[in-house]
Formats: C-alpha cells, sequence, structure tokens
C-alpha cells in the first residue's frame, strides 16, 4: 500500500539529452564510486556476512512486535479504564444532568460501545498476475494492484457523509484524532500494523451508508480499478452488531520545537 495512486494512462518516456562528458571522464568517476561503496560496505559489515547475520534484527519483524506490544497496552489501558468507570458510577456527589451529559460526550467521543445495523466493507489487493479485463486499458503497473491509504480513507469519509454512529477498522474504534495511515503495503493505525484484506464496518441505516459508498467521487474511481484490474470489493449487511468502545489513549500529541 502507498499513500497515492495514479489513473491508469500512457504515455511515453522522456528524451534523453546528448552527453557532454567525455569518456575518459566518466570512467574515473565509475571507479570513484566502485571505492567508495566497498569502503561503506566494508565499514557497515566489520567482518559479518550481512546477508546471513542472524543478529540483524529484521524491520518488519520489530514493527510488528511494536504492534503486538501496542495492542497489549491498549488491552492494559481499557481494562484500567473500566475500573475507573465502575468507581465513577459509585454515588459521586454528581446530578443526573450532569452523568447524562457524561453519557453523551462520552458516545459522541466513540469511547463507548455502539450497537446497531451495520455493514461491513472489504478491500483487498489484486491478484499479482492481474491483467487487464477490459479493452483500451493498460496492462497494469505494481502500483494498480495495492490498496492505497486514500481508498481507506475514501470509504470512511463516506461512511460517516451516510450518517454512520461509529465506525471500526480492522478491531479498532476511529475517534476523531484516528489517521488512517499507510506505510509500503500496510496500514498503520493508532500504532498497530495490519495487512490486506481491510475491513470497515460501520454502524447506521445500511440503505443511507450504502448510497453514501456509491455517491462518493473517489470510490468510483477506486471501482473503476476493480473491474478492469481486479481489486477486491466488497459489501455486505451485517445485521444487529456491538463495536467495541476506543481503548487507547485520549490525549493529543503534537510536535514540539527543538532548541538549537
Amino acid at each position: 500500500m502507498s499513500n497515492s495512486a495514479d489513473s491508469p494512462q500512457t504515455g511515453s518516456s522522456p528524451a534523453r539529452g546528448p552527453r557532454f562528458r567525455p569518456a575518459r571522464v566518466l570512467t574515473i568517476a565509475v571507479f570513484a564510486l566502485a571505492g567508495l561503496l566497498f569502503i561503506t560496505s566494508f565499514n557497515t559489515a566489520k567482518g559479518t556476512n550481512i546477508r546471513t547475520d542472524t543478529s540483524l534484527l529484521k524491520l518488519s519483524d520489530l514493527i510488528q512486535e511494536r504492534s503486538r506490544k501496542n495492542k497489549e497496552l491498549d488491552d492494559a489501558n481499557a481494562t484500567l479504564r473500566g475500573e475507573v468507570e465502575a468507581l465513577a458510577e459509585r454515588d459521586d456527589g454528581s446530578t443526573k444532568a450532569q452523568d447524562d451529559k457524561l453519557a453523551r460526550l462520552e458516545k459522541s467521543a466513540g469511547t463507548q460501545k455502539v450497537t446497531g445495523k451495520a455493514i461491513t466493507v472489504t478491500l483487498n489487493d489484486a491478484p499479482p498476475n492481474a491483467t487487464a479485463k477490459l479493452p483500451g486499458y493498460p496492462e497494469p503497473q505494481p502500483d494498480y494492484l495495492v490498496i492505497h491509504q486514500q481508498d481507506l480513507q475514501a470509504v470512511v469519509n463516506a461512511l460517516w457523509q451516510g450518517g454512520a454512529k461509529g465506525i471500526k477498522v480492522m478491531d479498532q474504534r476511529l475517534i476523531s484524532t484516528s489517521a488512517v495511515r499507510c506505510v509500503g503495503n500496510t496500514l498503520i493505525l493508532q500504532g498497530r500494523v495490519y495487512s490486506p484484506p481491510y475491513k470497515i464496518t460501520a454502524v447506521g441505516d445500511p440503505e443511507k451508508l450504502q448510497k453514501a459508498l456509491a455517491e462518493s467521487p473517489a470510490i468510483q474511481n477506486y471501482m473503476v480499478y476493480v473491474n478492469v484490474y481486479g481489486l477486491g470489493w466488497k459489501v455486505a449487511e451485517d445485521g444487529t452488531v456491538t463495536l467495541p468502545g476506543y481503548s487507547g489513549t485520549v490525549d493529543l500529541h503534537y510536535a514540539k520545537p527543538v532548541e538549537p
């Protein structure tokens, strides 16, 4: 998954300009570059076999381990929040009006469960050996065959537009500060990593939700890739479901200037 996807198009390669440097100068530059690469490789390896050294932790393993730890922290945070809410339900001197107002705020913030009729949208990458299914379209580039960040964002935005009372992406509830982001071919959501297929569940009026999906220009563009290259798209009604409340931190994080 990447952050952008260009529409299928054809075009010619840019013309190459004439070479102005003598071949001798070019040869010297090549040898200098080779020497630099040799020195860099030596300093990096320090006598180890880079390809077979099992002590080097793969970045993908590190990401998965951090994602697992973040899930554990989310679960622990949810447990503590439940204990705090149980204590808060005891007689604390607040009025019924105050309790009702707090309940409404918690519901709007997404920290409470929500139950109702729901639909689930599933998006998936196309088969790696996909070809154009309709005439007049170019053969697919790798970029055409994967889910992009804006595809997920388009679905989420359309569901909100259709009056969703709550949305869950994979196993996490979305709130106002949630950011659907992609790095490489994976989704990173609230500190956890996911791979396709991606499932987005929304509670609301199923008819209005599906109408909003159909009317979204971004999703209409996505459907071109579905029909031509086989990207995955499925919309199913789930009946009555309960979405979990958001269990992560609600603190706002922002950049801080670094003193020179």
